[in-house]
């Protein structure tokens, strides 16, 4: 793994410190009046989610990782596992239903997810950016009320809440943005 020095270290980076492996969260450059400048790191621990205020000079050597990125198809939910298949070698592979985190309830059958791997070990998951659902409960729609800039609550298909604007309807499929949890548009 290549060696960086500690004011390289950038948002989104992931390094080796102190036996873990951390992303890198915010990073600031500090200039004090006396002695050398710094990188003032906030780095989060990938397994745990520990936090940690950290300073890198620009001579210390950290070690960056770099995370093998996999394609895989959900097939189905069993025991509290997730169950995907590789798409280049049709190889089935179960990861915990809690590597998805909060955006669980956004998963569909078929879809596609990119797992991240150190070594053979499952680090995370990501469900792609937009994903259509359907309206199941919302109040009705009221004729004059799409001027406004209001939003209302609507029960989506797989029980998530989510503010639409009023021109909504129940029985409607909808985009909706896994990341911030906000509506994009009608589908």
């Amino acid at each position: 793994m290549p060696k960086i020095n500690g004011n390289e270290i950038r948002p989104g980076n992931i390094i080796e410190h102190d036996g873990g492996l951390w992303i890198a969260v915010r990073t600031s450059h500090v200039k004090p009046g006396k002695g050398g400048a710094f990188a003032q790191v906030e780095l989060k621990n990938i397994r745990d989610g520990r936090k940690l205020n950290e300073r890198f000079r620009s001579a210390d050597k950290v070690e960056r990782v770099r995370l093998e990125q996999k394609d895989k198809q959900f097939l189905y939910e069993t025991d509290g596992m997730l169950v995907f298949m590789d798409t280049e070698t049709y190889e089935q592979t179960e990861l915990p239903a809690d590597i998805l985190g909060d955006r669980r309830p956004f998963l569909q059958d078929g879809m596609t997810v990119v797992v991240e791997y150190y070594d053979e070990e499952a680090l995370s998951a990501t469900l792609p950016e937009k994903v259509t659902c359907e309206i199941v409960e919302t109040e009705p729609v009221v004729k004059g009320q799409t001027a406004a800039n209001s939003f209302k609550p609507a029960m989506l298909d797989n029980g998530v809440r989510v503010m639409v604007p009023p021109f909504v309807g129940s029985g409607e499929k909808i985009v909706v943005n896994t990341e911030t949890f906000e509506y994009v548009e009608r589908a």
